[in-house]
């Protein structure tokens, strides 16, 4: 099994479980109303917490439209993009590399949200997103994990810096940005590690978009440069021409490994825009991982396939007590985020706990 614990005293972690689960309690009961200055200090911070999220949110086999995934409760909603040059655009589909298979439905406003054709691009699902914020301005925060299935692809306009520029103009304000995180630090692992991520309820009515690398990608052996690599060489050089302001997602290290991960990138000088973790969740559990290490740096970890932790339990249609049990044993074990296909069980999605 993995360290689920860490170093502290049995003692010790009951005191800090006990004061986290009593501050999450008192956000869920001020939120709707808005917590007072004194409150807000009092919460714990966005990495102390755990929330669930939904695999492949887009499909329309869970979703009618991407509205309802938005609706769910979910901290976490996935999507798919494709870039390559055989098709239009940024591409949101599982399995059609060459147009969009989605229930998005490029909303311009909240009046029409579920009016609309679906199988949209990556806009159209941004444009429901920031509908469905306009209608929802407080919102809990949500993740958008967004799988490059094939990666970017910078010389025909679908690149770092594209993604960011429809990022930005499409979410705006909505959009919680690494710079938002570092602030006056060097990067972001400095800034995580100092306690930089705020509460959850100063990140209300905000999108965080994750970016990880896609399975089309990984298997490409003519492929050398994949999403993560290449969206935290953007990072730093961003940082060091002083517009890291212009920067819209955040890079995850993807498949869950022993000690530090992020080892794997030759170029030093990336590792600290790293801030994300993402995996499988049975990995962590049964092979020698210290999560434990990535709670103690403030470091967001997504848990997957949360199903699969032995003994496992219906990927889909779980009782709502063995799901609610599984997101407590993930958080025990340090996890951020886990994730499923629990899309009929909007009352775990919106389940957050404490975290550790």
């Amino acid at each position: 099994m993995g360290n689920s614990g860490g170093s502290a005293s049995g003692g010790a972690r009951h005191t800090r479980t006990v004061a986290v689960a009593a501050a999450v309690a008192a956000l869920c009961l001020t939120a709707s109303a808005g917590a007072s200055p004194a409150a807000a200090a009092a919460e714990p911070s966005y990495a102390a917490t755990t929330g669930v999220g939904v695999h492949n949110a887009y499909e329309k086999a869970k979703y009618p439209y991407f509205a309802d995934a938005l609706d769910s409760g979910a901290s976490l909603l996935e999507l798919d993009v494709w870039t390559n040059a055989f098709g239009a655009g940024w591409r949101v589909s599982h399995s059609n590399p060459l147009g969009n298979d989605n229930n998005c439905e490029n909303a311009a406003t909240p009046a029409e949200l579920r009016t609309k054709a679906r199988d949209q691009s990556l806009a159209g699902c941004l444009a429901d997103m920031k509908a469905w914020h306009d209608a929802h301005p407080g919102h809990r925060p949500i993740v958008i994990k967004t799988e490059l299935k094939d990666g970017f692809y910078d010389k025909s306009g679908r690149g770092p810096d594209d993604l960011d520029a429809l990022l930005g103009a499409t979410l705006g304000d909505a959009l919680l940005r690494p710079a938002d995180v570092v602030g006056d630090h060097t990067d972001l692992d400095e800034a995580v590690r100092a306690g930089a991520w705020p509460s959850r309820s100063a990140l209300a009515g905000k999108f965080i978009v994750e970016l990880i690398p896609g399975t089309v990608e990984e298997n490409n052996p003519l492929d050398t440069l994949w999403t993560d690599r290449e969206y935290a060489t953007h990072l730093r050089d961003l940082a060091a021409a002083g517009n890291l302001r212009r920067a819209a997602a955040f890079p995850a290290v993807h498949t869950a490994a022993a000690g530090d991960p992020r080892t794997r990138y030759q170029d030093a000088a990336i590792r600290p825009w790293f801030v994300f973790f993402d995996g499988d969740a049975s990995a962590y559990v049964t092979r020698d991982i210290d999560t434990a290490w990535y709670d103690a740096r403030h470091y967001i970890l997504i848990m997957t396939d949360a199903q699969n932790v032995a003994p496992a339990i219906d990927g889909t249609h779980p009782t709502e007590a063995q799901a609610r049990a599984r997101v407590n044993d993930l958080a025990a074990r340090h996890a951020s985020l886990a994730t499923a296909d629990w899309y009929p069980l909007p009352s775990v999605l919106s389940a957050v706990v404490p975290r550790g």
